[in-house]
């Protein structure tokens, strides 16, 4: 695992850049090449950036989204320091258990800005990006955009919880739905469900979701954040709890027997067999 405890972000290093103007916060994912694939130090500096906002009283608004043909395809297996070892099974789980609450640290400090997040989203969002975009106060989509929490193909539960708040907007069963099958779902059906708020063509996606976001920022501060916090305290009263539950169950199955067959199977594109190990 990569030294979570930088203030820096290396030239050339960026898995997302930002800049501000005009009352706008704008994050991008800008690794295009990897289809802004997630991994450890993605959320890094997803947490250093979302940091600056927080205390930026010139952000009324922010605007997240993505380079490329993708919004994120999920995690990077190639990105350095993906893997967690321990000295024994036991020392490994309790590793991957404090990583993963450290991943939700960091992505909270996103989904609890004081400012409205609004994420544009276009092709590819999945894992962990289907669970990024899912932490956005209102979701903008590219009708070419595709969604699915594919985790339980690899022998991994979903591990930041965004079968929490498909749960959330969307209800237990589509929450079970996706989350057990792992299947795909387009934009269109999204929207349906209550996981989106307007889908577009993809050509007007950028000028769709900034509008967007401009029309937030150009609201009274005090009074936007305020419906925010409100919002946010009735609807995720019970997601610390269930976060918690996550990060244990995360690490069990990251740890898996199961697990190293599901990534390997994959890579040798074929069928998993799973144990139950």
């Amino acid at each position: 695992m990569i030294d979570t405890t930088g203030t820096d972000i290396a030239e050339g290093e960026e898995r997302i850049r930002l800049e501000v103007a005009d009352g706008l916060a704008v994050l991008t994912l800008c690794r295009p090449e990897k289809l802004n694939g997630w991994s450890w130090e993605s959320t890094r500096q997803l947490g250093l950036l979302a940091d600056r906002i927080r205390f930026d009283e010139s952000v009324r608004a922010v605007l997240l989204r993505a380079e490329g043909r993708a919004f994120c395809a999920g995690i990077d297996v190639t990105a350095p320091g993906g893997a967690i070892t321990g000295d024994s099974a036991a020392a490994r789980t309790r590793n991957y258990y404090e990583g993963i609450r450290w991943v939700h640290e960091r992505f909270a400090v996103l989904a609890r800005l004081p400012q409205p997040v609004v994420a544009a989203v276009q092709g590819y969002c999945l894992g962990f990006g289907f669970e990024l975009a899912l932490m956005a106060d209102v979701r903008v989509a590219a009708d070419d955009a595709v969604f699915a929490l594919p985790e339980a193909r690899l022998g991994v539960a979903v591990d930041a919880g965004g079968d929490l708040r498909v749960a959330r907007e969307a209800g237990a069963g589509w929450a079970k739905y996706l989350a057990l099958t792992g299947r795909r779902i387009d934009a269109a059906t999204a929207e349906r469900l209550g996981l989106l708020q307007i889908v577009v063509p993809e050509d007007e996606l950028a000028r769709t979701a900034r509008t967007l976001a401009v029309e937030i920022a150009a609201n009274a501060p005090l009074a936007v954040q305020a419906v925010k916090r409100n919002v946010d305290a009735f609807a995720d009263a019970q997601l610390p709890a269930a976060l918690e539950r996550t990060a244990m169950n995360a690490a069990l199955t990251l740890t898996s027997d199961d697990c190293r067959e599901g990534y390997t199977a994959g890579a040798a594109r074929r069928p998993p067999h799973f144990r139950g190990r």
